[in-house]
């Protein structure tokens, strides 16, 4: 059989980047049981109210919900347990030098499958304030007009 090659996306909060400023990002492979695999197979699972830990030098992820393979036995995984990220020694100090700063946190942005391995990419952010994302919203908006107006004027529309 064929070893899988490329990247299938799974999962993505996109929420995440309404509510944090993203500072920085790894990608981390996951420590996961067979039917957890196999449940990320069938592309079911969502990152909405995750959130990683750096716990005795090691990086955990709470909170990401993979729901219970439909066909497994009594050996199925608990659908919000913890789970162990896996980064270099480097990369966790250097996270945890700057998770010690007020206000980061890490944060999953998506979960895929990279040549058949699941991966995770957290971010360290600071989150948002409500003017922040107003002021983004309008930025998106403004910029969504702009577009429009040069296609119009491309076609020979009135403006």
């Amino acid at each position: 059989m064929p070893k899988e090659q490329g990247r299938t996306m799974i999962a993505q909060n996109r929420k995440a980047r309404h509510d944090y400023h993203v500072e920085d990002t790894w990608e981390a492979g996951l420590v996961l049981q067979g039917t957890e695999v196999k449940s990320l197979r069938q592309g079911r699972a969502t990152l909405v109210d995750g959130f990683a830990e750096v716990d005795g030098h090691e990086v955990w992820l709470h909170g990401v919900h993979i729901p219970e393979y439909t066909q497994g036995t009594w050996t199925n995984h608990a659908a919000r347990r913890r789970r162990k990220l896996l980064l270099n020694k480097s990369e966790i100090a250097k996270i945890e030098r700057k998770i010690t700063d007020k206000g980061y946190t890490l944060v999953p942005l998506s979960l895929y499958f990279k040549d058949g391995r699941a991966k995770v990419e957290i971010a360290l952010a600071r989150g948002k304030k409500s003017y922040d994302k107003r002021h983004a919203l309008a930025d998106r908006q403004a910029e969504r007009e702009k577009q429009q107006a040069i296609g119009r004027r491309a076609k020979g529309l009135p403006d």
